[in-house]
């Protein structure tokens, strides 16, 4: 794969189209990465010129403000603003919500105006300008069902994106009871992935995943990383896990494309 950094680009005199945020999960998560790589290899086969950070790419600090430490939240939005704005960085893109969130509704306040998009969103642009034309026939007879990510859906009221890709892998997408503005959390958001669950009846990502399962899916689709590792123990947990595959739009979209 061609990936390049913002430095290879400036010392060229050149700048991306458009700026790769991978985050956390999609760098050092070794399921994560699996994302990181189909999205990569999707942007490779269709010519798009992308950069990433690389080792100057630090977390968003959406956990530390998420656990209420809004002081180490401000340091670490600060590092990174200071880093993209010398790159003259106008676009990003991002496979995790949660960075999106952060990146597009609380850097602009801090000195970080930048044009932020999903990466379902942005797939759903190129497909939708012609310069990505997806194949789905691979899928064909099979059932997918999809789960919202709040930050993505609630928070940024998008539903559609993901659907609209989905839509074209010949699949049969069916719903589950509690989706869109109704979607029920997997239980990692708000910095819950870093801790053990607090005692009650039933984790939520047991809930949501039995709700998943309840559709019969031979695919429950993700589109972030917490969310693909709460869903995938919750299938786990119910021994489907050799049944049911719990996969990233932008995995499914490669297998499509067979990169």
């Amino acid at each position: 794969m061609t990936i390049k950094t913002m430095a290879e680009y400036a010392t060229e005199g050149k700048s991306p189209e458009v700026l790769f945020w991978v985050g956390c999960a999609g760098s050092f998560d070794d399921r994560a990465k699996k994302i990181t790589r189909a999205f990569c290899k999707i942007l490779n086969s269709i010519g798009i010129e992308f950069a990433v950070l690389g080792q100057e790419e630090s977390c968003t600090g959406d956990p530390a403000k998420r656990a209420g430490n809004e002081f180490v939240f401000q340091m670490m939005a600060l590092t990174n603003i200071e880093v993209l704005n010398a790159y003259e960085v106008k676009k990003i893109v991002t496979a995790c919500p949660h960075c999106f969130n952060t990146l597009a509704n609380e850097y602009p306040s801090l000195g970080g105006k930048y044009e932020v998009m999903h990466h379902t969103q942005f797939l759903k642009q190129l497909m939708e300008e012609g310069r990505l034309k997806i194949e789905g026939g691979k899928f064909e007879g099979r059932k997918i069902t999809f789960h919202d990510p709040c930050y993505l859906g609630r928070a940024n009221d998008e539903y559609e994106a993901p659907r609209a890709l989905l839509q074209k892998l010949d699949a049969e997408l069916v719903e589950m009871k509690r989706c869109k503005k109704n979607g029920l959390c997997c239980g990692a958001g708000g910095s819950q992935m870093f801790k053990e669950p607090e005692k009650g009846n039933k984790d939520i990502n047991i809930e949501r995943a039995e709700e998943a399962l309840g559709e019969q899916p031979s695919i429950i689709a993700t589109g972030c990383p917490f969310c693909n590792t709460m869903m995938t123990d919750g299938v786990k947990h119910f021994n489907k896990e050799h049944e049911v595959a719990v996969k990233d739009i932008a995995e499914l979209l490669a297998e499509a494309e067979e990169l």
